[in-house]
C-alpha cells in the first residue's frame, strides 16, 4: 500500500512576532492610560522632546528648553519677591480701578510706563482739574491719589517720589490766576504733592516741579495732543545711597584733576 503524504499546512507566524505584538498592545494601553490621565501642553511637550534629544545627540541644534520670566516667578516663594515688582502690580491694579471708575473711554485716561530708575504714573490733567486751574476737584481722581499714598508707604525707605507738572503750549487763559504755563505746571504738581502729604506721605520723600509746555509727550498742533501733553507725573525712583554718591564724587574729583 502507497504512503500517503501529509498535507501541506499554512506557514505560521514565528513565535518571537507574536510576544512582540503583545508587547506592542501592552504599551499602547500604557500610554493611552496616562493621556487619559493628564491634559496634554504643547508647549512642555515639545520642550522634552528637545531637552531628550539634545541629551541624548539624536538632533543637534535642536528644540531647547525655555525657562520663561513666568515659571521663575510660580516657582519663586512670595516672600521673596522685589518690593518694587509688588509695589508696581498694586499700582497697575489701582489703574485699572480708578480708570473704570471714572469711564475715561472716550478721553486720556491714567497710565503706567517703565522708567530707567523706575516707574511712572501718569495723570491727565482733565482728570484732575478744570482749564487754568490747580484745585483737584474729581473726587476719584483723589480717591486714586489716596491709595498711591497708602503704596508709596510699603515702598522701600530708599524709593522717593518727584511730581512733574506739564502743559501744552497754550497759556492759561484770561480766567486763570496764573499768568504762564510755568506757574501753572509749578502749581498742579504742588496740588498733588500735597494730596500725598494730607494721605500721610513722608515729606522727605516727595518733590515737586513743573515743566510748563517743555517737555511734550504729542504734538501740540492737534487737540488730542495737546490734552495729551497736559499732565502730572508721579516719577518713582530710587535714592542712590551715601557709598555710591561718595564714590561718583570720588571719580569726578580724579577726572577733574587730571
Amino acid at each position: 500500500m502507497a504512503k500517503q503524504k501529509c498535507p501541506e499546512c499554512e506557514e505560521c507566524l514565528p513565535a518571537w512576532l507574536a510576544a512582540f505584538g503583545d508587547l506592542m498592545s501592552l504599551l499602547l494601553c500604557f500610554f493611552v492610560l496616562l493621556l487619559s490621565m493628564s491634559s496634554m501642553d504643547a508647549k512642555k511637550v515639545s520642550e522634552a522632546i528637545g531637552s531628550l534629544s539634545g541629551a541624548m545627540s539624536v538632533l543637534e541644534g535642536g528644540t531647547k528648553t525655555e525657562i520663561s520670566k513666568r515659571r521663575i516667578q510660580e516657582s519663586t516663594p512670595l516672600e521673596n519677591r522685589d518690593e518694587s515688582s509688588e509695589a508696581v502690580n498694586k499700582v497697575s491694579q489701582a489703574i485699572i480701578d480708578a480708570n473704570e471708575m471714572m469711564e475715561k473711554g472716550k478721553g486720556p485716561s491714567i497710565s503706567l510706563e517703565e522708567a530707567q530708575e523706575g516707574f511712572v504714573i501718569e495723570l491727565p490733567a482733565s482728570l484732575l482739574f478744570k482749564s487754568g486751574s490747580a484745585i483737584i476737584e474729581n473726587e476719584d481722581a483723589l480717591l486714586f491719589l489716596k491709595r498711591v499714598a497708602l503704596i508709596i508707604e510699603e515702598l522701600p525707605n530708599n524709593m522717593d517720589v518727584s511730581v512733574r507738572g506739564h502743559t501744552d503750549n497754550l497759556g492759561p487763559g484770561g480766567k486763570s490766576p496764573f499768568k504762564d504755563n510755568w506757574e501753572l505746571s509749578s502749581a498742579r504738581a504742588i496740588s498733588v504733592l500735597q494730596e500725598l502729604l494730607l494721605d500721610g506721605v513722608a515729606p522727605d520723600r516727595v518733590s515737586a516741579s513743573g515743566y510748563a509746555e517743555y517737555t511734550p509727550l504729542a504734538t501740540n498742533v492737534t487737540k488730542s495732543g495737546r490734552e495729551k501733553n497736559r499732565r502730572v507725573e508721579l516719577h518713582f525712583y530710587g535714592k542712590k545711597s551715601d557709598k555710591e554718591e561718595k564714590i561718583k564724587r570720588t571719580i569726578l574729583d580724579k577726572e577733574a584733576t587730571k
